[in-house]
Order: structure tokens, then sequence, then C-alpha cells
């Protein structure tokens, strides 16, 4: 008998919550150096690059009300959920406009579904979040964001499959160091310990090795759409496929394919972690 109280979960469905950030040079040099760019215009106006809006407005939560993993408790904007691992399954942004060195940032956020399904890896939770990101101009970003929530019971590691070949038009390897986790921790104010803390995601969650962030790997793949399309990106959309671990490099690449860019994450072994679609 399932101890998830489904029904209370979804009186937070169309709960909002609208933070503002404003936009630094520092902010975005910092994200520039973690992405490993160029310094770049950092003035006032110049546009910043695409996925920095993961790094703004983000929760202050007070370190009373951090609970064991590193994140915030549960309950607040987003349900209670009473299973221990969250994680970024998935989303689908629209670009409408660039974010701009000194903008006010208004993001809000609603919870749009919450769902239960229980199967061979146990019982999930799914939350559905929109956020609508605008700036003076209007608005700006519009992202659908899914986060599904499972129990520790749950195999850490799914079935290995047979890893797909595909041919791709530009790759690049990267190098997870427990720096670069740790910058972008910092950046996006993660306190998740599975992306530091190697004793805790050993040891508790059952993981081999520190999680490269889900952000940080579809970051990379918008960094390398931009570069495949030769400007900025319209539409974006991605879903995580299997944790991504610190244990090698990995490769980010892209293809053509048809009027839109295929891209995705693959581990060492040639296992895709996260794919994704753009234009």
């Amino acid at each position: 008998m399932s101890a998830i109280d489904i029904a209370y979960l979804q009186n937070w469905v169309g709960k909002v919550e609208s933070v503002s950030d404003t936009i630094t040079p520092w902010q975005v040099a910092a994200y520039r150096a973690t992405m490993n760019e160029g310094a770049g215009d950092i003035t006032p106006g110049a546009a910043v690059p695409q996925g920095l809006h993961w790094c703004l407005a983000l929760p202050t939560v007070p370190m009373s009300g951090i609970g064991e993993d590193g994140h915030p408790e549960r309950g607040g904007f987003l349900p209670p959920v009473p299973l221990p691992r969250r994680m970024w399954a998935g989303g689908r942004l629209h670009f409408h406009d660039d974010l701009r060195v000194g903008d006010v940032v208004t993001r809000q956020s609603t919870v749009k579904s919450v769902e239960y399904k229980s199967g061979r890896t146990g019982e999930l939770v799914f939350v559905l979040v929109e956020h609508q990101v605008s700036t003076p101009r209007g608005l700006a970003i519009t992202e659908e964001h899914d986060i599904v929530y499972r129990g520790l019971d749950a195999p850490a590691v799914g079935p290995v499959a047979t890893p797909e070949v595909r041919t791709a038009d530009a790759s690049e390897s990267i190098d997870p160091t427990p720096v670069l986790l740790f910058r972008y921790s910092a950046l996006t104010f993660n306190g998740h310990r599975i992306h530091y803390d190697r004793s805790y995601v050993t040891d508790v969650e059952g993981y081999p090795g520190l999680i490269v962030h889900g952000p940080l790997q579809a970051a990379l793949l918008i960094k390398l759409g931009n570069r495949l399309k030769g400007s900025t990106l319209s539409s974006f959309a991605f879903r995580a496929q299997k944790p991504l671990f610190d244990l090698a490099p990995f490769q980010i690449s892209g293809a053509a394919e048809g009027d839109k860019l295929a891209l995705w994450v693959s581990d060492a072994t040639g296992h895709s972690t996260m794919k994704a679609h753009a234009s």
C-alpha cells in the first residue's frame, strides 16, 4: 500500500511563485568561465549566453531549512513528495528574446500537474512546472520543467542497453572534474550533495560517483546547438536518459536532422545520458 497521498499533493497544482533577479557582469563572466568560453562582452545591454537563466532568481533557503541531501526541505512552492531522490527528467524551452546584462529578470513559476506512477523501478511522482522568464521588454523564455521523484529502493543505475551508434556533425569531450561540478553547483546555488559529496552519493544514494547536473548537460548542449546553428536557438527540448557520473570524460554531440538539430550527451561507454532537439 503506497504511503503517497497523491490527492493531497495535487493541492499544489496551480501554486504560483514569482522571483526576480538582476543580471550582473560577474554572473555572466562566471558562467562563461565555467562553460569554458571566452570572456565575451559583459557591458550593460550585451546579450548573455542561452542557459544562464538557470542561474537566476534562485531560492535562498537558510541552512535551517536544508534537508540531509542538501536540497531544501520538502514543501513550500513544490509539493512535499515523500520520496528521497529528486531529478531533472527533462524540459521544453522556447526563447522569445535575449536576456541582457543589467536586465531585471522575473521568473513566474506555476505547478501545472502532479502525477503518480508505479512500475518496475518502484514508486514515481512526476511534477510539471511551467516557468515564464520576463524582462522589462516582455516575455523572454517559456519553459516546461519535468521533475521526477523516486525512492532509494529503486535501482541507482538501470539495466545497460546496447549503446547507439550515431554520426555527429560536431562533438566535444568534457572532463567532469569535481571543480567543474562544484562551480556549476555554486552558480546555481545548488546544495544537492550528489554533485560534490562523494561519500554521500556512494554510501547513501548508492551511485558509483558524483552525478553531473542535468541542467549542466542541457546547457552544454545548448552551447553546442548555438555553434552548429550559427546563431541562438529558438527552441530546445531535452530528456534525461540515465545518470552521468564523474568517472570519465563524456561527449556532447550534435547533427543536423532536417530543419532541426539532434543533440546528445554520451558517457564513456557510448550510452546516451541526455537527448535533445533544437531549432
